[in-house]
């Protein structure tokens, strides 16, 4: 069994630093089969007024979700375009078969476009995105069953 986790204060300090300087709501560092998440979290009045950045524990790998085994979630924050640019085909729909390494999606995080390549073959049964939608870590995008 392994120790207790200690967090590092000057490495979560250098975290909440970067998401201040990129505006990012969230980001997570993992090293050592360690991993520290910090966010900011948004008060719920009108307007918008970003909090002190805050360590977030991490979910178990474990834990019981409300997300179907099938979801492919997003593996970072950003935001998502479904075609390769505005009033192109989307990559993939509803009712579409998907290959393993097929592009999905493209994942927008601090200007550099990430393309989304499909885990494994299926068909999209379900699409949870829009194009043009930011999105949070883990999020789940679409279903491939």
């Amino acid at each position: 069994m392994m120790g207790k986790f200690q967090p590092d204060d000057d490495l979560i300090r250098r975290l909440a630093a970067l998401l201040e300087e990129t505006g990012l709501s969230e980001i997570e560092y993992e090293a050592n089969g360690q991993r520290v998440r910090v966010g900011r979290h948004q008060a719920p009045v009108a307007g918008w007024a970003p909090t002190a950045a805050q360590p977030v524990a991490a979910p178990a790998p474990d834990a019981a979700e409300a997300v179907s085994a099938d979801a492919i979630t997003s593996p970072m924050v950003g935001t998502v375009y479904t075609s390769s640019e505005p009033g192109a085909p989307a990559f993939v729909k509803v009712g579409d078969t998907v290959n393993e390494g097929q592009t999905l999606l493209i994942i927008e995080a601090m200007k550099v476009m990430n393309p989304l390549a499909s885990p494994r073959a299926g068909k999209v049964t379900r699409v949870m995105i829009t194009d043009g939608q930011p999105v949070e870590f883990g999020e789940p995008l679409l279903i491939i069953e």
